[in-house]
């Protein structure tokens, strides 16, 4: 008797902790969870007026003795988000790139005589940003309140969820972190269950962002299997991380400058540029030029490929302008920086504008390897190889977003690439960052030993590789004076695993720099070079629109609408390897 009081207390207090927690104290558990069944469906209504781009990166991994597992091969796409009629997107990058709908390349690894094969279907990446297509609710599912939690600055409630008996097929089951506020889900972590006949569903963490007052919006899946079955004799063992960026694409074309004029001088100012009289023409060929980069940057951030210009690339530019100054080089017009927002490890130069990918700058282990890429491309400019001038004409940039990688190529010739990498040498050796590089070399080094298994890793879309089948393709001299790469050494760190620098905003897609101390590995199994890791964002709440006009800021607005969504896709698909996929 004394036991079951104990319980009826405790039931109580949970109860009563529930309640505290929540912006109405009275409301019952079972009110509560109506709330967020409510928001999960305001939240699938509203989708459709979205379309951000969709970034997955898949790593299959396999055992190692000594460091625990390694990649084995890789797979990427980059797509765009059609929430119109369900969760589906088109493809940028990737298998299959000419449809709408895809499926990405065979990964398993088979015996010749298997009648099966492997293959990974991207919608079912794509549908870990929704809980359920339809009938997230008390008669489907059942809900266990288990504690409060802190995401971030975000108070949460959490449950675990679990699909009532004979609910269907493609039930979420897991857990679900709720806000305490208005009860928007903020993350799910689970597995769906129930898989049709020859389907699969994969575990995977699942996190929104605030974007604005009542709009937390998909940004960060991650997906994880170590030893899933299939076909009988086979098993997947992969990680894959999903990014959601480009909400605001649709205003982000700077539509506000032509309203953001709140007082208009008494006497009319022109708005005119320094210029006071004509070019020569060296500055008419500078001024073409830069006309050129300008497009092509302006159309690849419209795009959503290209980060707005911010704190990110002011360190870039400052990196830059340590060597210029060290080497008593002025460049005009000035160099600038810019960051591709996509995975893949490249870099290029244009005109006078370097862009660094997003991946590239994460895995970098510190500045004076930063400064070595960046040196390259300085090379290319300050060897006068030149951007092709015919972006400068502004009907060439009139293409849709699908044909970006298509029509923007800024592959350099052999020659050119010979020729930057030995001015980049010279460069370094007159710059504070001389004697610095044995991290730069070690980096080339690991990126080479990895780049057989990790081909859509270091494929470059828009310029040059870095490395190719095991041999570092760029600035080998770098490499070959750089100390002997030891993996298993825990205190060289060649590489950082992705995501380790750099963090994106889904809404504005702005990067900003990674304020957190990187905690130092204790073994060789948590160095990660090049690797996929889960996710792990400081969850915090977006100001009212009052606040942020107070502080000069801006916030999203969501409006929610009524849009058809269809059935869940399993995330992989188990068929007669004869079959035409």
């Amino acid at each position: 008797m004394r036991a079951l009081k104990i319980a009826v207390a405790l039931l109580m207090l949970a109860g009563a902790g529930l309640a505290q927690t929540t912006s109405t104290p009275n409301m019952t558990l079972d009110q509560v969870v109506d709330r967020v069944v409510q928001q999960e469906a305001a939240f699938m209504d509203s989708l459709h007026d979205y379309g951000p781009l969709v970034e997955t990166y898949i790593q299959e991994m396999h055992a190692d003795k000594e460091l625990g597992t390694v990649p084995e091969r890789d797979q990427y796409f980059l797509a765009k988000a059609d929430f119109s009629q369900g969760i589906r997107d088109r493809i940028f990058i990737g298998a299959g790139s000419n449809s709408a709908r895809h499926r990405l390349a065979v990964f398993s690894k088979l015996l010749p005589a298997s009648p099966f094969v492997m293959k990974y279907v991207e919608a079912g990446f794509l549908q870990g940003i929704i809980l359920d297509t339809g009938g997230f609710d008390q008669s489907n599912y059942k809900f266990d309140f288990l504690r409060r939690e802190f995401l971030g600055d975000v108070r949460c409630l959490v449950f675990d969820v679990t699909p009532r008996k004979g609910s269907g097929q493609g039930r979420f089951m897991g857990r679900i972190w709720v806000e305490d506020q208005d009860y928007h889900v903020v993350r799910f972590s689970g597995v769906r269950v129930n898989a049709p006949r020859l389907r699969y569903y994969f575990h995977f963490d699942s996190w929104r962002v605030n974007m604005g007052p009542g709009a937390w919006l998909p940004a960060y899946v991650y997906t994880e299997e170590n030893d899933k079955e299939f076909g009988g004799v086979h098993h997947a063992h992969f990680k894959a991380q999903t990014r959601l960026w480009g909400y605001n694409l649709k205003n982000a074309n700077r539509q506000d400058e032509m309203t953001s004029v709140l007082v208009e001088a008494p006497n009319a100012v022109s708005d005119h540029s320094e210029q006071t009289q004509d070019r020569g023409p060296l500055e008419a060929l500078h001024a073409w030029q830069r006309q050129s980069e300008d497009n092509v940057t302006d159309r690849m951030e419209r795009a959503g490929l290209l980060a707005p210009r911010g704190d990110v690339e002011k360190v870039l530019e400052t990196v830059v302008n340590n060597i210029l100054v060290t080497n008593n080089i002025d460049i005009q017009p000035e160099v600038r920086c810019r960051v591709l927002l996509t995975a893949p490890l490249e870099s290029f130069a244009m005109a006078h504008t370097i862009v660094i990918s997003r991946g590239l700058i994460d895995t970098l282990p510190d500045e004076a390897s930063l400064a070595m890429i960046l040196s390259h491309e300085l090379g290319h400019i300050v060897l006068g190889h030149a951007l092709d001038t015919r972006w400068a004409f502004s009907d060439r940039m009139i293409f849709s977003d699908y044909e970006a990688f298509r029509r923007l190529d800024f592959r350099r010739n052999p020659a050119e690439e010979l020729a930057a990498d030995q001015k980049a040498v010279e460069l370094l050796q007159k710059s504070p960052y001389n004697g610095k590089l044995n991290e730069g070399g070690l980096f080339l080094r690991a990126l080479a030993l990895r780049s057989k298994e990790l081909p859509n890793l270091v494929t470059a879309h828009l310029g040059n590789r870095l490395a190719l089948g095991n041999q570092v393709v760029r600035l080998q001299t770098v490499a070959q004076s750089s100390p002997e790469l030891k993996l298993t050494q825990v205190d060289q760190i060649a590489a950082l695993p992705l995501g380790a620098r750099l963090k994106l905003d889904p809404w504005s897609d702005r990067v900003e720099m990674m304020k957190s101390k990187p905690l130092a590995a204790t073994s060789a199994r948590e160095k990660m070079p090049f690797e996929v890791t889960p996710f792990a964002p400081f969850l915090t709440r977006r100001p009212s629109s009052s606040a942020a006009a107070a502080s000069g800021g801006t916030t999203a607005q969501a409006t929610p609408a009524a849009a058809p969504v269809a059935p869940p896709t399993a995330a992989v698909e188990e068929k007669p390897a004869t079959e035409d996929r």
